[in-house]
C-alpha cells in the first residue's frame, strides 16, 4: 500500500503533459533555428566581345557560381559563401574556395561586432553584391584599390580579408526611421582571403558616413596597412595607405560617385636578385574615380551610364578611362539580363590605346 501511494505521488509531480511540452519546446527551438536560416546562390554567365588586338576577339565564360547560407541564432547573425567557378589550384587562386565565413553579434543597432572572413569596409561599392552594381564588373578604383584584384599584387580576394570589425548606426530620424550616422572600424590580416598574416602587423580600415535624408549617404573611408609577399626568396613588404570619399543615392534612381587615392608601391615595383633588392620602380602612388547614374526606363528595365578612371601611377600618362553604358532587364526578381558597351582609352598602352568591349551577362539567383 505504501509503495502504491509513493508511486502515485511521483506521478503527480510529473503530469502526462510534461513530456509532450518538453518535446514541443524542442521542436519549437529546432524550427526557430530552421526558419532563421536561408540557403541560396547565384550564377553569372558572360559572353564578351572586343577589338583589342592583344586579347581574344570573343569568349564565353562562367563569371561567378556561388552558393551561400545566411541566418541568425539569438543575437548572432552568420554567413558562409562559396565560390564554385574557376580551376582548383590555379596560380590566380580563382578556383572553388570559401569567400565568406563570418559571425556577427548584432544585439544593439548602435554596436555590432563581426568576426571572420568578409568584405573589407572600404568604399561604398566594394561591399555591394554583383547583382546591385549595375555593370558587369566593379569600377577600376574598386578593383585595384579595395582588394578585388589589388594593385599591390595580392591574390584575387573579392574585396575581402580575415579580421574583426565593429560597426553601428546612430541617431534615427523620427519621421523616416533611417539612421543619420553610420560608423565602422575593422582590423584585418592584410593578406586577403584564406591566408594567414605574413608580417604580424594588421591593417586598420574605417569608414563613416552621414545620411541627411533617407537613401542618401555621404562618406569617407581610410585604410592604414601593408602587404607582404616573397620575391625570389626575399619577403617584400609594401605600404597600403588609402583614402576614399564618396556619395551614393539609391531609390528607383541610382547615383554613385567615389574617389580613391593610394600611397604605397606594388610588389612588382621591386627587382630582387640573390636575395637582395636591386631596384624599386614606380611612383608608389595611384588613384581612381568613377561617377555613375542609373535611370529606370520601364518597370522591368534600368539603364546605367558611367565614367570610370584609374591612374596606376597617379599621372596622366598612366590613366585608363572607361566610358560605359549598361542595360539591365529584369524578367523576374531572380533573373536578369545585362547588356553593356565600353569604350576604353588606355594611355599606358600606346600600341592599343583605344578599343571597345561588348558584354552580355545573364544573372540567375535561387
Amino acid at each position: 500500500m505504501k509503495k502504491t501511494i509513493f508511486f502515485l505521488a511521483i506521478i503527480s509531480l510529473f503530469p502526462p503533459t510534461l513530456k509532450a511540452q518538453t518535446e514541443d519546446s524542442k521542436k519549437t527551438w529546432r524550427e526557430e533555428i530552421k526558419q532563421q536560416t536561408t540557403f541560396g546562390g547565384y550564377v553569372v554567365g558572360k559572353a564578351s566581345f572586343t577589338d583589342k588586338q592583344s586579347e581574344n576577339i570573343s569568349t564565353f565564360d562562367l563569371r561567378l557560381i556561388r552558393a551561400y547560407v545566411n541566418g541568425q541564432l539569438w543575437d548572432f547573425k552568420y554567413g558562409l559563401q562559396m565560390e564554385m567557378a574557376g580551376v582548383a589550384g590555379s596560380s590566380a587562386e580563382k578556383g572553388p574556395r570559401v569567400i565568406d565565413a563570418w559571425a556577427e553579434w548584432s544585439r544593439f543597432k548602435f554596436l555590432r561586432i563581426k568576426f571572420g572572413e568578409f568584405k573589407r569596409g572600404f568604399t561604398f561599392e566594394n561591399p555591394m553584391n554583383p547583382w546591385d552594381v549595375g555593370f558587369g564588373s566593379n569600377s577600376q578604383a574598386i578593383n585595384k584599390l579595395a582588394g578585388m584584384s589589388d594593385r599591390v599584387g595580392e591574390h584575387a580576394s573579392g574585396g575581402r580579408d580575415i579580421g574583426l570589425q565593429i560597426q553601428g548606426d546612430l541617431f534615427d530620424s523620427p519621421t523616416t526611421g533611417h539612421s543619420y550616422l553610420h560608423y565602422q572600424l575593422g582590423v584585418y590580416n592584410g593578406q586577403g582571403i584564406n591566408h594567414v598574416d605574413e608580417n604580424n602587423r594588421k591593417d586598420l580600415i574605417g569608414g563613416i558616413w552621414v545620411s541627411p535624408v533617407k537613401d542618401l549617404c555621404v562618406g569617407a573611408f581610410g585604410w592604414l596597412g601593408d602587404y607582404t609577399k616573397a620575391v625570389n626568396g626575399k619577403d617584400i613588404t609594401v605600404d597600403r595607405n588609402r583614402l576614399a570619399f564618396g556619395v551614393k543615392y539609391e531609390t528607383a534612381w541610382t547615383v554613385r560617385a567615389e574617389y580613391v587615392m593610394s600611397q604605397g608601391h606594388k610588389i612588382s615595383d621591386y627587382t630582387v636578385e640573390n636575395g637582395k633588392v636591386c631596384a624599386i620602380n614606380g611612383s608608389g602612388k595611384a588613384d581612381g574615380w568613377y561617377a555613375m547614374v542609373g535611370a529606370p526606363a520601364t518597370k522591368h528595365c534600368k539603364i546605367y551610364a558611367k565614367w570610370d578612371v584609374y591612374r596606376d601611377e597617379k599621372t596622366a600618362n598612366s590613366q585608363k578611362s572607361i566610358y560605359a553604358i549598361a542595360i539591365n532587364y529584369y524578367f523576374h526578381k531572380n533573373l536578369k539580363l545585362q547588356a553593356e558597351y565600353q569604350f576604353i582609352d588606355d594611355k599606358a598602352n600606346t600600341a592599343d590605346q583605344y578599343y571597345n568591349i561588348g558584354e552580355i551577362q545573364l544573372y540567375w539567383r535561387f
